[in-house]
């Protein structure tokens, strides 16, 4: 996929992936590398910019397999843009998909 794709719909997943349930970082890199590849590098970044945001508060948590591990949480500041930018991205793929068809389908 291309990469400005992808740097363009990452907050997005991420801020999907987190709506239901606290994820921490790793996890969060895996689910979006098992859709489409995405450098776990770069899922860091990412959280960090969205927590000094005010979209994510964070916590510690025991792990079973090594030192302690950062849960991202949604706040409700978090859950209201990741609204807007899921009805966003709703608006733009279906021009898109418009534009498309007008282009292909001839």
């Amino acid at each position: 996929m291309n990469i400005q794709f992808k740097k363009g719909v990452l907050d997005l997943c991420v801020l999907a992936l987190t709506a239901r349930e606290d994820r921490y970082g790793y996890e969060l890199a895996v689910a979006i590398s098992s859709k489409f590849e995405v450098a776990v590098g770069s899922v860091y970044p990412l959280l960090n910019r969205l927590t000094l945001e005010g979209y994510f508060s964070t916590y510690l948590r025991e792990s079973r397999e090594g030192p302690p591990r950062k849960y991202y949480k949604l706040t409700a500041l978090g859950q209201n843009h990741l609204d807007a930018l899921i009805s966003e991205w709703r608006s733009f793929t279906v021009s898109v998909d418009q534009l498309i068809k007008e282009g292909v389908e001839r």
